[in-house]
């Protein structure tokens, strides 16, 4: 098992992200000994779905997109869920800290219709990823290289399709913050 003991991670979601990206990657990065915080746009819990239509559990939130400092995390993760990338896409800060992350090569993991923030962040151009089937054209038209695989690791941005593909995404992000501690 992966020892991530001293990185901490940072989750940013609105309501109604898929449960499972959100709940599945922070148990398991947990589970390896690192700290996960969640982010969103308020203070109140966030409100969980399965299949984008079936409310579910609400999760804490650690602070908002405001209080999260980059600099202060090892890696940020963005689960999808059509809402939830509907809303993060168009949070300026949101854009910012996929932006300052990606920039500083943290790993930046981003699952389902999460890749609508990079599209809307300007930073699909150039890069191989993968989405939910339905972002495809987004990625194309955004300047990206949208490709029908599990998990895509494009220099520190992982992108994986759907929840089916969880094992793949989780593996590679911690593999990716295992590197980091090298």
């Amino acid at each position: 098992m992966t020892d991530l003991t001293g990185k901490t991670v940072a989750i940013i979601a609105t309501d109604f992200f898929e449960e499972a990206e959100l709940v599945r990657p922070r148990d398991a990065l947990r589970e390896a000994g690192a700290t996960v915080v969640v982010h969103s746009t308020g203070t109140d819990p966030i409100q969980a779905v399965e299949g984008d239509t079936s409310p579910t559990q609400k999760v804490e939130v650690d602070g908002t997109l405001d209080d999260l400092d980059v600099a202060s995390v090892d890696a940020v993760v963005v689960p999808g869920g059509t809402v939830n990338a509907d809303r993060i896409r168009t949070e300026p800060r949101a854009q910012e800290i996929v932006r300052q992350a990606l920039a500083a090569g943290k790993p930046t993991a981003v699952i389902c219709h999460g890749p609508w923030l990079l599209v809307s962040a300007g930073l699909a151009e150039g890069r191989r990823l993968t989405s939910y089937a339905s972002l495809a054209d987004d990625v194309r038209n955004a300047g990206g290289t949208w490709v029908d695989e599990e998990v895509v690791v494009d220099g520190s941005l992982i992108t994986s399709r759907d929840p089916d593909d969880l094992p793949a995404f989780i593996a590679a992000l911690e593999k990716a913050l295992q590197n980091a501690l090298a």
